[in-house]
């Protein structure tokens, strides 16, 4: 049966979006070149201009299609049927591995972060609206009721996302100051893999109230969730 969805126009269509996200992510919006889009996506060039205005329009296109995919991988996660805690812990480490995994993504949203700042960004408005407002509506939904249910901590929401997700981008980010310390490679498979572990059991000891239980549910929370399989971290991430 037809399903527009499984249309040759479509599928197209996603070619050349899953080509733009390497091609950007890699080389930023100046620098990606609309040849090797098309050649990444199997497609005459000409082609590109038929589904996008123009290299902006791809670009915000881009974003757009890989942050709806991040969000709702983490919408998955904060809508588990689990207590509010567990469900916090299991945000914090999909968006750990989300920094390790989805390099994509990651390079991405640094780039546009630093357009948004030199107001050249069209994109950031549209990308809080699809991916993060819902994301971290609902994170501050899930924190009330764990608070409500005298689960967690009653302290302030954004304070919680700050220890739960901000520590998360400072490792990747202070990364080449580490190692020019001398503390050994923080990028390493095993220096991740150690750090995601105590960053989960670190929640679990801070935002619960029984400071017991909650160290049992980070433990439940990593088995579950082992390290995803992916190839070594580029330097750039950090």
């Amino acid at each position: 049966m037809y399903t527009p969805s499984n249309s040759r126009s479509d599928q197209t269509r996603n070619r050349i979006l899953l080509a733009a996200i390497q091609e950007f992510s890699d080389h930023g919006l100046a620098g990606a070149r609309t040849g090797a889009i098309a050649a990444g996506a199997g497609v005459n060039k000409a082609l590109l201009y038929y589904y996008f205005r123009d290299k902006e329009s791809l670009y915000t296109s881009a974003l757009e299609e890989v942050a709806a995919k991040v969000a709702g991988a983490a919408l998955a996660v904060l809508d588990m049927d689990c207590s509010p805690g567990e469900r916090l812990l299991r945000f914090a480490l999909q968006h750990f591995d989300r920094v390790t995994a989805h390099q994509a993504f990651q390079a991405l949203m640094q780039q546009e972060m630093i357009r948004f700042r030199e107001g050249q960004s069209n994109a950031m408005e549209v990308i809080a609206k699809i991916a993060f407002e819902p994301m971290f509506t609902r994170a501050q939904d899930i924190a009330a009721e764990g608070i409500g249910v005298g689960e967690l901590v009653d302290v302030d929401y954004m304070q919680m996302m700050y220890a739960a997700l901000g520590a998360n981008v400072f490792y990747f980010l202070s990364a080449p100051m580490v190692r020019l310390l001398g503390h050994g490679d923080p990028l390493s498979p095993e220096a991740v893999a150690q750090r995601r572990t105590i960053a989960i059991e670190f929640l679990g000891q801070t935002l619960f109230i029984d400071r017991k239980r909650g160290a049992r549910i980070a433990k439940a929370v990593l088995a579950a969730m082992p390290v995803p399989e992916i190839a070594a971290i580029e330097r750039k991430t950090a």
